[in-house]
This record gives C-alpha cells, sequence and structure tokens, in this order.
C-alpha cells in the first residue's frame, strides 16, 4: 500500500463506530498487513502481548484502555517486559474518546482525539515499511488531498470520457488546476465573507448533480469577470460574492466536465479538508500523479524530500547569501544592497516539474529577505523578489501548470507569514497573468531565450496564466547586473530504456560536438546545455544526476569536451541515494554537480555529510587534478595479466547444468570432456554449472559420443545462421570450441564482471586448472598469490567505483579500466610475500566457513567477524606500503590513486600500455 492508500484506510477507520475488540486489527490492516497476519495475531499464534492487547514483533503493541485510561495504559505499554521483548517500535492506546501513541525510538508522541488520529497517519508509516523522514509527517494534509483529488478525477472521467482523450486532456488538467486554487482561496481568506466556494456548490447545484457543472462555470466566469462588468455579461448574483482573480487563472475554456452525484459528494468532502495546510513544496509533485496514467499506481510517492532539494539549492547560492546576511549584521547599507542583490537572482529550474526546486528557493530567499527587513525596521515590508524570476521548463502540460500554482501559493504563504494576512490579501488579487514557467522539451529549446542574458530587457507578455505557446514566455523583469542559477533533478534515462525521441534528443544536443553519446544517460544532455548556457552568460548551475555521469568510460567521453578550459565543477556532493519517502521504491544512485566558470572561489566536496575543502574536483568527484583514466592493454603499475573469461557463441548447446551433466558423464567416455564451468553467479552463490570443453587433439574422440556429436553439430547451425560475420566464417568451422580459450595451468582466481555494490569486498575465488571461467567472470591466470590480496582490498574497490561504472547499483568490473589502470606503489619481494600471507588468510579463514557461499560470506549485516579481521589486516598491510599508515576513509583513498595514477600518466613514454581504444 502507499502513503494515500493507507490515508484513506485510516480515515475509513475513524469514520466507523469504535469497536473495542476489533480496533487493533483493524488498524494493522489499514496499514497493509495481510490477512493471513491478521488471522494469527488473532488466535494468539504471533501475539506477544502480556496487556491482553496485540504485539506484532518488531512493529507495535496496541491496547484498548478503559475509559480514561488511555495515558495510563500507554505508559504500562512502555513499561511492558513483552515490548521490549518483540522490539516493538510503536505503542498505541485508545479508548475510543482519546488516542496516545509513542514513537520508541524516537519518543515522538501523538496525542488527539479519537476522530483526529488520521490526521497523524504519517507518523505512522513505518508500519507499513515507509521510510519517514519530518517532510512526510508534515505532508499528511497534501497526501490527504492528494487521495480525495485522484477519487475525484478519476470519477470525472468515468462520466466524461471525451475529456480524458489527448485532445482535452489539457482542459481536464486546467480544471483541476481552477478547483485546487478555488478551495485554497476560501480557506484563507482570499475568498473573503459569503464566498464560500465548497459550500455555494453545495447550495446552488441540485442533490443530483444535473447542473454542478453550470453552477462551476458561472462561478468560473465570475472570476475571470470584473464586478462592474458581470451585469452585462449575465452572472448570476449569487456569483457576486467572489473577486475578480485575474484574465488569466480563470479566462479561456470555462467548460467543466459533468458531475454524477458520488463526483458531487467528493468535491465537498475535498472542498471540506483544512487547505490552509497545503504544503507546495510537497504537493506539486504529488498531484501531478493524479492526472498522468502511468504514475497514478504510485500515488502518494512522487515527491523529492526538501533535504535532498537544498543539498543542491545551499551550496549553488543560498549559503552565500546566509553568509551575507551574517556579515552584515545590523549595518543598514550592507543590508539594503543584499536586498537589492536578491531581487534581481533568477533561479532557472530547466526540467522543473511541479516546481520544487523553485518553491523551495523562492521560500529560502523569502526568509533571507524578511530578516533583512526586520534588521532595517521594515518588518511588513512588501517583497522585492518576483516569482518571474522562479523560471522553469516542462515537458508535461499540467504539472507546468501546478509548478505556476505552486509559486503563487508559495508567495501567499510567505505574505502572511512575514507581512500578516491583511498585508496579503490586500496584495494579492488580481493575479498577475505573466506566465513564466514554459511548457516545451527542454533540450530542443533555446535556454537563453526563456532565462536570457542578464541586462536584456524582454518586452512581451501572456494574457493566460496557463497559456502555452512558447512566444508566451517572454516577460519582463529586471536583473540588470543580476545573478542566474540553474538548478533541478532532470530525468534519468539509461541508454537502454530512452525511446527514439530521447535518442533523437540526445543526437540533437551532442551532434557535432561530441561523437560516442549513444551510451550516454539522458541526463547528460541538461548538463551539456547547461555549460552552453554558463558560456553565454554570468551563472552557475548544480544539477542532480545519476553517478553514471562521473564512472567508467562515460568519463573521458563526457566531461573533457563539457569543462573544455573555461568551467570547472565548484562543489560535488559524491554518490548518495536518491529516493522518494515511500515504500518499495527503488533508490537511485545519485551525485550531485555544480559548474560554474573557473574562479578563485573556494571548492567543496561533500561526502557522507562532511563538507571537505578542495583545491580541485575533477570528473570523478576527487580532490585531485583532472585527469581522465583510460582502457589500458596491459597493467600501468606492473600487476599480472588479467583476462577474458571464455565466452561460448553456440546457443547454449555446450553449457550443461547438473542434470545434463550427470547423463552425458553416463558414458564413461565422456567424463574427461566435462568441466567445471563458473561465471560471476557461479562465484558469489556457489551454483554448479559444466561445459563441454573439448580441444582440436581430442575431437575425433569427443564425436564418438552421440550426445556430445549432436550437440557441436546444433553449435554449427547456430554460427551458421549468425548476423555476426566473424562468427559465419571463423566459428562456425570449429563448433566444438569456445570462442576464446583460456586455460590456467595451475590455478585461476576469478573476479566476476559485475557484483552488488552492497558487499564490502569485491569477491573473488581460487580454481584449480579443470575449472573454466565464463565470460561473466575475468580471470588472473596462474597469477602469484598477492595479486588476489590487492584485488580484495578496499582501496581498489573505492577504484572501481569511481572508475569503472555501475548497472542499476552493481560494480561493473573492467581488466582495462579496473584492474590494468589501478595504481599500486612498487612492490618489493618483501610487500609481495606479506601480501601473499594475507591472502591466504583470507581464502583459508572463508575456507573455514564452508558449505558458506562468497555471498553468505560477504552479506554486510552477517560477515563473519574472522573473515572481517582477514580482511583489515590485509587492508593494514596493503595501506601501508602505499601511506605507512592506514587511510582515513574512501576520500583519501582515491586522492592518493589519482596523485599516482597522474603522475604515471603524466609523461606518454612511462604509460606505453595506455589506448583510449580498449574496452571491456
Amino acid at each position: 500500500m502507499n502513503a494515500v492508500e493507507i490515508e484513506q484506510a485510516i480515515s475509513a477507520l475513524a469514520e466507523q463506530p469504535f469497536d473495542p475488540a476489533e480496533f487493533p486489527y483493524a488498524f494493522l490492516e489499514a496499514f497493509g498487513n495481510k490477512e493471513t497476519t491478521i488471522r494469527r495475531l488473532r488466535k494468539g499464534e504471533s501475539n506477544k502481548s502480556d496487556l491482553g492487547g496485540v504485539l506484532q514483533t518488531n512493529n507495535i503493541h496496541i491496547a484498548v484502555s478503559p475509559k480514561g485510561d488511555v495515558t495510563k495504559t500507554l505508559m504500562a505499554l512502555k513499561a511492558s517486559p513483552a515490548t521490549s521483548r518483540g522490539k516493538a517500535k510503536f505503542v498505541l492506546a485508545t479508548d475510543g474518546s482519546s488516542f496516545e501513541a509513542e514513537d520508541l525510538s524516537t519518543g515522538e508522541t501523538v496525542a488527539c482525539e479519537y476522530t483526529a488520529f488520521p490526521d497523524h497517519f504519517g507518523f505512522f508509516l513505518p508500519l507499513a515499511g515507509i521510510s519517514t523522514v519530518k517532510q512526510i509527517r508534515e505532508s499528511s494534509f497534501d497526501i490527504r488531498a492528494t487521495g480525495r483529488l485522484n477519487k475525484l478525477y478519476i470519477e470525472l472521467l468515468k462520466d466524461n470520457a471525451d475529456w480524458g482523450a489527448a485532445d482535452r486532456r489539457h482542459d481536464m488538467n486546467h480544471f483541476m488546476a481552477r478547483l485546487i486554487f478555488c478551495f485554497f482561496a476560501e480557506d484563507t481568506d482570499i475568498f473573503s465573507g459569503t464566498a464560500a466556494f465548497t459550500a455555494t456548490i453545495e447550495r446552488m447545484s441540485a442533490k443530483d448533480s444535473s447542473n454542478t457543472h453550470e453552477v462551476i462555470s458561472d462561478l468560473f466566469r465570475a472570476m475571470n469577470t470584473k464586478v462592474a462588468e458581470r451585469s452585462a455579461a449575465g452572472i448570476p448574483r449569487w456569483a457576486d460574492a467572489f473577486p475578480y482573480v485575474n484574465g488569466g487563472l480563470f479566462s479561456g475554456n470555462t467548460d467543466v466536465p459533468r458531475f454524477s452525484k458520488i463526483a458531487r459528494t467528493y468535491l465537498i468532502h475535498i472542498g471540506n479538508l483544512d487547505w490552509k495546510k497545503i504544503n507546495p513544496d510537497i504537493f506539486g509533485s504529488m498531484i501531478q500523479a493524479v492526472a498522468d496514467d502511468d504514475e497514478r499506481g504510485s500515488l502518494g510517492m512522487h515527491y523529492t524530500s526538501v533535504p535532498n532539494i537544498l543539498k543542491v539549492l545551499n551550496p549553488l547560492f543560498l549559503d552565500d547569501l546566509r553568509n551575507k546576511l551574517q556579515e552584515a549584521g545590523e549595518n543598514p547599507r550592507v543590508l539594503l544592497n543584499l536586498r537589492k542583490r536578491m531581487a534581481r537572482i533568477r533561479v532557472f529550474d530547466p526540467a522543473c516539474g511541479s516546481g520544487n526546486f523553485l518553491v523551495i528557493a523562492y521560500k529560502e530567499m523569502r526568509s533571507i529577505e524578511a530578516e533583512i527587513n526586520k534588521r532595517r525596521g521594515e518588518a511588513l515590508r512588501a517583497s522585492d523578489i518576483p516569482l518571474t524570476n522562479f523560471r522553469g521548463i516542462e515537458l508535461r502540460d499540467f504539472p507546468a501548470e501546478i509548478a505556476r500554482l505552486a509559486l503563487i501559493i508559495a508567495e501567499y504563504q510567505c505574505d502572511v507569514l512575514y507581512r500578516g494576512q491583511k498585508e496579503a490579501l490586500a496584495d494579492f488579487l488580481p493575479l498577475d497573468a505573466e506566465n513564466w514557467i514554459t511548457c516545451g522539451n527542454a533540450l530542443r529549446l533555446d535556454w537563453l531565450t526563456i532565462c536570457p542574458p542578464t541586462g536584456t530587457g524582454v518586452k512581451h507578455h501572456a494574457d493566460d496564466l496557463f497559456h502555452m505557446p512558447l512566444d508566451q514566455v517572454q516577460i519582463d523583469f529586471e536583473n540588470e547586473g543580476g545573478e542566474t542559477y540553474i538548478c533541478g533533478n532532470p530525468p534519468f534515462l539509461g541508454s537502454t530504456y530512452q525511446t527514439k525521441d530521447q535518442k533523437s534528443d540526445l543526437a540533437h544536443v551532442f551532434s557535432g560536438s561530441i561523437q560516442n553519446f549513444a551510451a550516454f544517460d539522458y541526463v547528460f544532455a541538461w548538463f551539456f546545455k547547461s555549460a552552453i548556457y554558463l558560456r553565454n552568460t554570468p551563472a552557475r548551475a548544480a544539477l542532480v544526476s545519476t553517478n553514471s555521469i562521473c564512472q567508467g568510460y562515460s568519463v573521458s567521453s563526457f566531461w573533457p569536451f563539457l569543462l573544455q578550459n573555461d568551467l570547472e565543477i565548484g562543489f560535488a556532493h559524491r554518490s548518495f541515494k536518491w529516493k522518494n519517502n515511500a515504500s518499495h521504491n527503488a533508490a537511485v544512485i545519485c551525485a550531485i554537480i555544480g559548474l560554474r566558470s573557473k574562479s578563485p572561489d573556494p571548492k567543496t566536496l561533500y561526502d557522507d555529510g562532511l563538507a571537505l575543502n578542495a583545491s580541485n574536483i575533477n570528473a570523478y568527484l576527487v580532490n585531485a587534478p583532472d585527469v581522465y583514466v583510460e582502457g589500458a592493454r596491459a597493467s600501468l603499475f606492473g600487476l599480472p595479466c588479467m583476462d577474458y573469461g571464455n565466452k561460448p557463441v553456440e546457443g547454449g548447446n555446450l553449457i550443461l547444468e547438473l542434470d545434463e551433466a550427470r547423463a552425458i558423464s553416463s558414458d564413461p567416455r565422456a567424463k574427461r570432456f566435462i568441466r567445471p564451468f563458473k561465471g560471476s553467479q557461479e562465484v558469489v552463490k556457489g551454483l554448479l554449472r559444466f561445459c563441454l570443453w573439448v580441444d582440436d587433439a581430442s575431437l575425433q574422440d569427443a564425436l564418438e559420443i552421440p550426445e556430445i556429436r549432436e550437440r557441436i553439430a546444433r553449435v554449427r547451425e547456430v554460427r551458421l545462421n549468425s548476423p555476426d560475420k566473424y562468427v559465419v566464417e571463423k566459428l562456425a568451422a570449429r563448433p566444438h570450441a569456445f570462442k576464446q580459450v583460456f586455460v590456467a595451468n595451475s590455478h585461476a582466481f576469478l573476479v566476476p564482471r559485475h557484483t552488488s555494490e552492497n558487499r564490502p569486498y569485491l569477491p573473488a575465488d581460487i580454481v584449480t586448472n579443470d575449472t573454466i571461467c565464463s565470460d561473466a567472470a575475468m580471470a588472473l591466470y596462474d597469477a602469484p598469490c598477492w595479486a588476489f590480496a590487492i584485488f580484495s582490498s578496499r582501496i581498489h574497490l573505492a577504484w572501481i567505483s569511481a572508475v569503472c561504472g555501475k548497472i542499476k547499483t552493481d560494480f561493473r568490473y573492467s581488466n582495462t579500466l579496473g584492474w590494468n589502470t589501478f595504481p599500486v606503489p612498487t612492490l618489493t619481494e618483501k610487500n609481495k610475500a606479506d601480501l601473499a600471507r594475507c591472502a591466504e588468510n583470507i581464502l583459508l579463514t572463508r575456507e573455514a566457513h564452508f558449505p558458506a557461499t562468497i555471498a553468505d560470506l560477504y552479506d554486510p549485516e552477517a560477515m563473519p567477524a574472522d573473515l572481517r579481521a582477514a580482511h583489515d589486516y590485509n587492508d593494514e598491510v596493503l595501506e601501508r606500503i602505499y601511506i605507512g599508515r592506514r587511510f582515513k576513509n574512501d576520500t583519501e583513498r582515491l586522492e592518493k590513486l589519482f596523485e599516482l595514477y597522474t603522475r604515471a600518466t603524466s609523461d606518454p613514454k612511462k604509460a606505453p600500455n595506455l589506448n583510449k581504444k580498449v574496452r571491456a
């Protein structure tokens, strides 16, 4: 269940008559507990309560108290030994009149009337596996309103199918935006006196809903008509109480979809919510899911948390404004200059969605401005910060409309907060009809026309707040000498997931500039367009990206062209998980990168919550020189050769599962042709697979075995029908053999090509010479044991994570890019002997835990203490070779590795094995 569904279930529970015996089970059911779970609790099989309540282990202890004893019962639940034994996260007590609960991990409490407990449903979301932060707990209203609006939206489309068609979807979305404004306006006194929007619809429309659409249409027309002109326009007198809003929000088509009785009821219920509680920085992203068929299934999950947004905005420009405010102290002249500066700042989000970044930027700037006004003795002064300085581009029309509406609401709320209700109302209506959010494809538009260079005066006005043509985006603003900050969270789409149109967008952006762009993530184009913008006007940019932008081959293919010689990375947040606060929502591993023109200003790297000063931030987001790691044909630092595994190219005919291998080996002659076959899954999970391995000398003997002869014949057929010319011409003639043939003389260390980022070390295994390595792994054939110690180290993992890239969140290992470039100091014979003993210690410790697999042993939550100790000792021995002590963290490891790599590759004569065209 998502947050919206939980809120609806909780609200339904609160509306039912209180049943003391059923309440605990109904409460748990509302948070998504399955029927079997509830049944086991009812029978007492899993209920461990010692107070006659319901205790769900690792979750919550609930008890229904006698009338008036709720607080006493809650204290008893907290003190209960069963609560402690059951590791309950929450305790809850109610008597049907009062309701009290406590989060035992944080000490936070809820105390309210029973009927009001749905207002606090966000407090309990961990019961449904939904992680919560302060923002989601404070967004109960937004989630509730989103759920109600979604019901209304679906009900209206059910009875107005034509409004769901592509040519009318904009009208439907525009109608919903108008409703949201009206709900907000009636609860915040924008509609004053008798102008109660919901009550008017309830009073003037028939209960059978036959004229509901006509009543709403008349209200919209009234709000689009000046009071003096209403009589002539035929506006009914009962609508006169509503103010003239402007010629934009309610202009254009005033058609309203027809309402069923159910839809009318939904509308009235929505209007009866307390819309003063709307939070525009969260609500916008959630409400856009209402109008998106693909996103509606995730309703209530679509918003970016404020702390993540501030990771972009604070170092981009807000921290500087706050520092200047602190420096200004009480100096009125300095404060005035800062206020003037802020009035000229423009914030531009070229992938703005429903406006989260713009709204947060606006609210934070208003907070700083309010403090300036307070210090200057002008606390009630109107804001100098215009909404039109917060510009965005959004591909879809509804999010673009919601972005404008969210900014309007944010402006009003800030006016109420900093100037008072009376002053806010006096300046709010009529709204300006300026259109400062553009609906269009950001990768096809010229950003300089939407957010022109500073000092350019643009003189075109819109006549409709929600008008979409691109010629409507040019509007007045005062920005002489101002600053522009580009920010946002553009779409992440790897090359595999891009549509034809999106691939065309990339070609439009990169053609003529970068050749090898086909493998780029979609987000790369926003960085490139930002760089173009920065080269044309004073500005800075900070965007969220998948961390693929700073890993792997993309770095050397992209960043030299992006930065050239005039731009640099001013700050960056190294890889972290960026996720919505919702259940079952996969985290994306992201980075935040701030771009600017070359500057002597300080540079900052953010890593694991720490802010680190940097002399330079390179494209791998390391405090190191601007170098680009290129694939190398052999190790630049004298490490043993790491080769490919063996690629079959045989349609599965030479690969054997365990039962197939047993069947074939029933013929004694076949046993010598069957070998263990290992790749990533076999190494990590201990799976058993085999292959037919036939060399040229024994081919005739193999062909005498019917099953092997048939399989080889099928391989020949597969290869002859291959679209690959090399396979047809070269491999079809040798159908008994793999494409590559690599075999160890004595042993091999197998290295999976893909492995989970969650493991504390890269997995590897040692095999004897009868095992064939598949192409899902790399291999160090007959390598010395000390090489295993290097591969299995923390410092090598740090290098791989920086330079090799990932598939989703799995490391993608490369011999040419990861192993051959890995910087290692010159090793003495003693160093090698010490490392060999470390490797043997790791392998013997693993063997002592047989039959545990590598997946079992390297589970970060269950890694055996002796194995962790063996790795720790290996790390200490190796890292002392680098700097004479252990490194403090991965940041320090990478700084040293890049120092060594830079030194080794600064002279091409010292790095003869470098080859940009190498791939693995």
